[in-house]
């Protein structure tokens, strides 16, 4: 139980988010925001067919690539705006001060939590980190929970 551990030893698999909403690369930026919008998030993980991490889209890559309209977005995809450097991930077993060393060291403040495959676990976000240290940590509940998009937005604005 997290409550009976100390931050020492507490791994990622103790504090990492496992309902996790995500989106796939080829999708439009209009589609990330709009997930990121209804759950209130401020990171999604892109995972491909099989998965894996491909990066995680932040909304503040969102904002910065931003310009035009819906038609416009609709054209763009989500894989665009991902960092050109490699995702920096933790594995389950990996300790609390490592991941946190991992994110000031890659300077993210998110880090997502992948299996041996490079499939996707759980997430790992700063304020999960601080949580942890001041003794709040969510405790982990039930298995992994990744749900890709449940609905598709089509621009429905006639053409110029």
């Amino acid at each position: 139980m997290v409550d009976q551990m100390t931050v020492e030893t507490m791994t990622a698999a103790d504090v990492m988010s496992r309902m996790l909403v995500t989106v796939e690369p080829d999708e439009s930026p209009l589609m990330a925001w709009e997930l990121m919008r209804r759950a209130d998030l401020h990171h999604l993980p892109v995972i491909d067919a099989e998965s894996r991490i491909v990066g995680v889209l932040r909304r503040e890559d969102l904002a910065c690539h931003w310009s035009g309209g819906p038609a416009e977005q609709s054209s763009v995809r989500v894989a665009r705006l991902l960092d050109t450097q490699p995702c920096p991930c933790a594995t389950p077993e990996m300790p609390l001060s490592a991941v946190a060393a991992l994110m000031i060291d890659s300077d993210v403040d998110v880090v997502p939590v992948t299996g041996p495959a490079g499939t996707l676990e759980g997430l790992i976000t700063a304020l999960d980190v601080l949580k942890a240290v001041a003794g709040r940590a969510t405790p982990p509940h039930g298995p992994m929970d990744v749900r890709g998009g449940l609905f598709r937005l089509e621009p429905v604005l006639p053409p110029c």
